[in-house]
């Protein structure tokens, strides 16, 4: 850091001590030019008038005003014009004792707003000038009333550009810090997003294969010893389930690897196309599962299109899991103008019926899923027995206008 850095730093932290030193210096100013003469037969001459009492007196009071000129600037300035008055009154010769009232002028000026200064220069320039031209010792056509006039206003329009650079300086501060919050804050939203995303992924993936995976091991051990046969059938169920759930799984964490990871194949998301494919893993698993489709080869896009499968297999296994043994289940892919509607039906017996009337995490991701797309769920058990899945997606995805930061 440089030694003029380090200076300033100072000085900012000890304002008082800046300003002491500025009225120190404006009085030595103003005793020195009061004893040159202007007008002396050779020009600008030395020494050859002294002023008086008064006006050394009007001349300390002026610049110790200029001490307290931040903590109270217009009572400095009606001070130090106020003397600068009776020293254009009074004074003879004179000393400048304006030049306490021209450094006030400034500060209200870069500390007020614009309209304040205005009002303010005007006034203070009127008074000053008109106090040198009409009672001043000068005629008014004096060059020293005309500087009266000139310093007074260059530092009421400096002191106003000063405020006008540090205010367009803090403006561009606080968008900046603004702007700085709002990414912030989209990118905490953005990976907020994504963790719900992925743990859905995840929950769907895991509750489906595991339940698979859990009914063949339990039929496997069941006729282990009188059907090997078919126990090996099943193991090899559970073989396939649980190599699909590595795969997903892969797949899906695939996704929070950084940049710089080595690539790695992971397989495409999952949509409607593979719906006989899952359909076959639940009834491989003991499950009637019935189909009709209606869509009429609908190109869906990816989210929709994940999110229907995904849908379908949350049902699927809510039903396997809670729905009884001797349940059988309906599922119903139907275009409906732009629209898709998915119907899962089952006619289960309800022995164990918790998630449905207790919200478990599936029937609240598969909604979260539904309504991001803008689309319809609806849930809740069918009249006669059993549980209806109903979700309306729309063909054309839509995105929630963008709000503006506040």
């Amino acid at each position: 850091m440089s030694t003029l850095e380090r200076a300033r730093r100072q000085l900012k932290a000890h304002p008082t001590a800046l300003d002491a030193a500025l009225a120190a210096g404006v009085l030595a100013c103003m005793v020195a030019g009061s004893f040159v003469d202007p007008h002396g037969k050779h020009g600008v001459n030395w020494a050859l008038r002294t002023p008086d009492v008064l006006s050394l007196v009007l001349m300390v009071l002026g610049a110790a005003a200029l001490v307290f000129r931040r903590r109270a600037p217009m009572r400095v300035l009606g001070l130090t014009g106020t003397l600068s008055v009776v020293e254009f009154v009074t004074g003879d010769p004179r000393a400048p004792v304006a030049m306490a009232a021209v450094v006030a002028l400034y500060t209200v000026a870069a500390t007020t707003d614009r309209s304040t200064t205005w009002r303010v220069g005007l006034l203070t320039m009127t008074l000053l000038t008109g106090a040198a031209m009409l009672a001043g010792p000068l005629p008014w056509y004096a060059q020293e009333n005309l500087a009266v006039f000139a310093w007074s206003g260059m530092a009421a329009a400096g002191g106003d550009a000063v405020r006008s650079r540090r205010d367009f300086v803090q403006a561009i501060r606080e968008r900046a810090e603004k702007a700085e919050r709002t990414r912030e804050e989209e990118a905490r939203r953005r990976v907020a997003e994504e963790r719900l995303r992925i743990a859905r992924d995840l929950h769907d993936v895991v509750a489906h294969h595991i339940a698979l995976v859990n009914v063949q091991a339990g039929v496997a051990a069941h006729v282990m010893d009188k059907r090997p046969d078919q126990a090996k059938e099943a193991l090899a169920h559970v073989r396939e389930a649980s190599r699909s759930a590595l795969n997903e799984l892969r797949a899906t964490v695939g996704l929070l690897r950084q940049s710089d990871d080595p690539e790695a194949p992971t397989e495409p998301a999952p949509g409607l196309e593979r719906l006989d494919e899952l359909v076959g893993t639940f009834r491989n698993a003991g499950l009637h599962v019935e189909v009709a489709r209606a869509d009429h080869g609908t190109v869906l896009p990816a989210a929709v299109d994940l999110a229907g499968y995904r849908v379908i297999q949350e049902a699927l296994t809510n039903v396997q899991k809670h729905a009884g043994t001797a349940a059988k289940a309906e599922v119903s892919v139907v275009r409906v103008g732009p629209n898709i509607e998915i119907t899962v039906l089952d006619n289960g017996s309800g022995e164990d019926d918790g998630p449905f009337t207790g919200g478990g995490h599936g029937l609240l991701g598969m909604r979260e899923r539904v309504t991001a797309l803008r689309g319809t769920l609806t849930t809740g058990p069918r009249y006669g027995g059993g549980f209806r899945v109903h979700a309306i997606l729309p063909v054309k995805t839509r995105t929630a206008p963008a709000k503006d930061p506040v």
